[in-house]
Order: C-alpha cells, then structure tokens, then sequence
C-alpha cells in the first residue's frame, strides 16, 4: 500500500482522513502546517500528498509552487479546500496538482481520487520542466499572461520558435483541468474520427509541422475543419518559417492558415539567460530527487558558465547537459570542468578564428573583447579573478561589461 501525507490545519479533518486512508491499508503521515509538510517532505518521499489551501503560515499554493521549484514535486498532489474559486483549482493544476477536493469530502469521493492519483504515480514521470517553474525573467513572466490570456479562448494556435525550445512546455499552460491532451503526430496516422472523438473538449497538440506525411496533413486538415464542433482546440508549433514550410517543404498553406489563428513566439533560451542557474539547479534537483543520480549541487562556477553558453538547441541542450554532468562528475559538487567535458563540440567556448578582418576596427575590437569576456565568464566565479586574468581594475572592468552587455561573474570574496 502507499505512504500517503494530510496536510490540513484542522486536526478534525487531519483525523477523519487518516482513519479511512489507514482502512485502506495505506501509512498516513500527518502534517499541520505548511513547515511540518516541508520538514514530512524533506525526510521522506510520499506516494501522494493530499494538501489543504487554506494554513494559517503558508497557503497550499504557496507551498505547491516551493516544491515545483525546488524539483520535489515528484509525488502527485491533490489540493483540497471549502473555500476555493474555480480560479484557485485552476492554478493548483497549472502548477502541478493533480486534483481538487472540495470540502466536505465524501468518502467515496475521497477514495477513487486517492486511486487515481495513485495509478497516475505509476506512470512514467512527465518532464521536469513546467512554465510555472520555468524562471522569473520578464521574457517568461510575459509570456505565462499571455498564455492565460491565451487558455480563455479556444481559437488554434500557433507557436514558432528556434529548435529545442520545448513547446510542449507552452502548449500544457493552455489545458484546462481534467480535459484531454493528445499528441497528434502518431494519432494522425490513425482514423480522424477517432482522434476527434479522443480529444473532443480537450487540446490536440502537434510538436513539429513540419514532420507531418501528406497522410497526416490530410488527417490534420480533416480534424481542423470539424475541430470547433467538437470542441477540441489546436496546438502546432514549427520550427520551420512558413514561407519556406509552403514552398519548399510542400505543407499545405490552407491547413497552415488554420492552425495559425493565432501566432505566437516562443523565446530561445538566451533572451532568460538569467534564468539558467535556477532551471538547471532545479533540473538537477530532479534527478537527484528520482534517483537518476547520487546527491549532487552545482558550483558557482559552473552555473556561471552555463548561464553564458549560446545554447544553440534551447532547453533541450540544456536539459541534456545537466543530464550528463550529473552522471559524468565524480565529486558532489559539480564545477565548470565538469560542464566542459560534457559540452557538444559546437558549444565549446568559442574561438575568435570565426572574427572577420573586413570589419571597422572598432566593430571589430567589440566583437573580440565580447567573444574575449564570454570566454573568461564561464570560467572564473569572481569579479576578482576575472579582473586578475585581464589585466584590468575592477571598476573599470564592471564598466566594459556593462558596455558589452554582458553579467559579471558572481562575487566569491
């Protein structure tokens, strides 16, 4: 049976929950508040955490969106609340809540919850990533109101962006809770009837149009034309610019017309590059948390150099080289040799063989002194360090990256 953890103020309810939950043969952990949930969650896994909204230190959202960003989400979570607004359930689900309970909870109620959240565990786990614990740069901030903006309307949509950009990542922020989500590349060689059907008042999302076999397109075509009347919303994203999708790769352009009611575009990950250390922190946090690897931190250093990385494959390239690092370092904390070694050859630190001699002399000596100061960042954590290597006194060094447009290195002094 599972280990399943009550998060609820009120001990009546904490009571109650337990004694039908320990019925069922399950261990029940208790937890009154917000900090004893945190220090439950930090000795142990639970296989489910029914989680109450309303503590009188911090909210359940509150604590919610903690364990999303700290990559401890790794249980399913069913929030439960007398109180709540469909609004509140709404951003429970977004952020990662499974399910909602509405108080009071039957007892029939309670349990087929309990055991569906419990066969949900025993799939495989989803990505790590999710808009909610995606960053905080303004970049991502706005695009998570457009995307709500976006989830109040059922027009299709489509998303354009560079390779590796993840967009499922955007495309999950528009469903509603407890409606379906298909992925259409391997249901479009399928009937479309059927595909309809399965996704009807839910969200059909296709990764890459530009993979689709004529086959598919003339499923896809088949399902847009019928997609309002079965409520069932569109989500494509391409890689590929339209004129060159139509032209060169055959797409029909009526079927793009469709599916593009909407555009919108998906940033490359350099436009949050501050958001790197936290994403990848929290990437490693997961695996750690999934037993994919031994307990391993980064280093300031290495944070550094991944945050000034080109990432020329997005997220995913990011996602796979912390992957990677984490297996590959033999030490708990992991430093920026690390990150080197594992590094594709195309983003090693770059070289100025590249730097073109028909430049004004000026264009040209910005563009060495920034491939100059990009190569050094990712390699020193201190501003001190850095101004050693180059020779320069440090005010006048904060003023040339500044110039440049560049972070300094984190100070360790």
């Amino acid at each position: 049976m599972a280990t399943i953890m009550v998060v609820d103020d009120e001990i009546g309810i904490r009571q109650l929950l337990s004694e039908i939950l320990a019925d069922e043969g399950h261990t029940v952990r208790l937890a009154e508040h917000a900090t004893a949930a945190r220090e439950l969650r930090g000795r142990e896994r639970p296989d489910l955490v029914l989680l109450d909204i309303w503590m009188p230190d911090t909210d359940g959202i509150s604590l919610l969106k903690e364990w999303a960003a700290g990559g401890q989400l790794t249980m399913p979570v069913v929030m439960m609340s007398g109180h709540a607004t469909i609004d509140t359930a709404v951003e429970a689900t977004r952020i990662g809540a499974l399910d909602f309970l509405e108080k009071p909870i039957a007892m029939q109620k309670l349990l087929a919850t309990v055991k569906r959240a419990l066969r949900s565990a025993e799939a495989p786990p989803a990505a790590g990533l999710a808009l909610a614990n995606l960053g905080r740069s303004a970049a991502i901030a706005d695009l998570r109101k457009r995307l709500g903006q976006l989830a109040q309307v059922g027009s299709s949509l489509l998303f354009r962006g560079e390779p590796g950009v993840m967009p499922e990542l955007y495309a999950r922020a528009l469903q509603h809770p407890g409606t379906p989500w298909v992925q259409a590349v391997s249901a479009l060689a399928e009937s479309p009837q059927d595909l309809l059907t399965q996704a009807a008042g839910g969200i059909l999302f296709v990764d890459e149009l530009g993979g689709l076999s004529r086959l598919q397109q003339k499923n896809l075509a088949f399902v847009a034309a019928r997609a309002e009347r079965h409520k069932v919303r569109l989500v494509a994203f391409t890689a590929e610019d339209p004129r060159r999708l139509t032209e060169e790769r055959g797409f029909d352009p009526q079927l793009l017309a469709q599916l593009a009611q909407v555009v919108l575009q998906l940033p490359p990950l350099r436009e949050y590059a501050e958001d790197i250390p936290e994403i990848a922190s929290l990437l490693l946090a997961q695996l750690v948390e999934a037993r994919f690897c031994p307990a391993r931190e980064f280093s300031t250093a290495a944070l550094n150099q991944l945050r000034n990385l080109p990432w020329a494959r997005n997220l995913e390239e990011l996602q796979q080289v912390v992957r990677s690092a984490a297996l590959a370092a033999l030490e708990d904390e992991i430093g920026a040799e690390d990150v080197r070694r594992v590094l594709p050859a195309a983003e090693a630190p770059a070289t100025f063989a590249g730097l073109s001699l028909d430049l004004p002399l000026r264009e040209a000596r910005e563009a060495f002194e920034r491939a100059y100061f990009e190569h050094h960042l990712a390699r020193e954590s201190s501003i001190s360090r850095l101004a050693e290597k180059s020779g320069l006194e440090r005010t006048h060094l904060y003023r040339k990256l500044k110039q440049l447009g560049l972070g300094p290195a984190k100070k360790e002094e």
